[in-house]
């Protein structure tokens, strides 16, 4: 594997990273010294707790369906990446987000 190639990726991450988490403390703060209405902060504070909860779900079911679709490859004895093996994947994950729909749309 060209581990060279990984380095820069990551670090263009990381700067992506970092400049979302500026502009989201940015936005906060703003709106806090802008007089904006302790509710307002409140609601924004509350929905954002929620979206990360839910994104955290969406990531740990669609991992936990991406490694059954693993098993079910190593399982197979599938050694080469064919069309077969990235349908099994691209399915697990297909199944996983809806797994995630379903799952949401009850709570």
């Amino acid at each position: 594997m060209n581990f060279e190639l990984l380095i820069p990726i990551t670090l263009f991450v990381c700067i992506a990273y970092a400049i979302k988490v500026v502009a989201d403390m940015l936005v906060r703060r703003r709106l806090v010294e802008g007089n904006g209405s302790e509710e307002l902060v409140r609601a924004m504070i509350a929905a954002e707790a929620d979206r990360s909860r839910t994104g955290s779900l969406r990531w740990g079911i669609v991992m936990v369906a991406l490694a059954l679709g693993f098993g079910l490859v190593e399982a197979g004895g599938w050694q080469e990446l064919t069309p077969g093996v990235v349908a099994v994947l691209l399915g697990a994950t297909g199944l996983g987000n809806l797994a995630f729909y379903l799952i949401a749309r009850r709570g």
